[in-house]
């Protein structure tokens, strides 16, 4: 029997969001849900759909971890040379994507993307797991490759190259990129799919905050 999905439905009722009850900086708004995120212990809380696009305007989108966020925005790292790196080198204008189902919220997040500096991406690397950076060094990320043994035998061979260290050289190719945001909206689902939206837009150097309808 096929699965009925026009009739699958669901009511949000958990909480509600006005211009009144949110703060006026939209990166402390944003602090303030992260934090509830955490306290409610979900299982990502860090996980954001990161869409990019191709000069010409192709997009597509992963999920890629939060690492940091700081006045200037939002931090998560990967290989310059996979297919996102490309396209945020080659394009700079991204989105973000945070989607709580649990709180019946979403973060949308509109900006450029710039990379951040060597050291600091030196630094993230570094205080990742042993495992984790060799799997960063070896993995020629979105490339098309021939198998699993493949990709098992490049990591055995950077794990042996690095015997008895405890860290291991960032690859040249693998840093941070940080999205400065100027667009971020704040959604609460609400019944009847009467949800709060709640936008923050940059003007020059000032922040705009507007309901947006459902």
């Amino acid at each position: 029997m096929a699965l009925d999905i026009a009739s699958l439905r669901k009511e949000y009722t958990k909480e509600e969001l006005s211009i009144e009850s949110v703060n006026h900086d939209p990166l402390t708004q944003f602090l303030s849900w992260f934090d509830e995120a955490l306290a409610a212990d979900l299982p990502e809380p860090t996980a954001m759909v990161l869409s990019s696009a191709t000069p010409d305007g192709r997009p597509s989108s992963r999920v890629v971890l939060l690492k940091s966020v700081d006045d200037d925005g939002f931090v998560w790292y990967t290989n310059y040379q996979s297919r996102k790196g490309a396209e945020l080198l080659s394009n700079p204008h991204a989105s973000l994507l945070f989607f709580w189902p649990e709180l019946e919220r979403q973060i949308r997040i509109e900006g450029t993307v710039t990379t951040v500096s060597p050291e600091l991406s030196t630094q993230y690397f570094h205080s990742r797991p042993f495992e984790s950076q060799v799997g960063a060094a070896a993995s020629p990320q979105s490339q098309v490759v021939t198998s699993r043994e493949f990709l098992e035998e490049r990591f055995a061979a950077v794990t042996a190259a690095n015997a008895g260290r405890e860290n291991i050289d960032k690859p040249e190719h693998w840093g941070g990129f940080k999205l400065v945001p100027s667009s971020i909206e704040f959604w609460q689902g609400r019944p009847s799919r009467m949800h709060d939206r709640i936008r923050y837009r940059k003007e020059e150097v000032q922040w705009v905050t507007e309901r947006l309808a459902p």
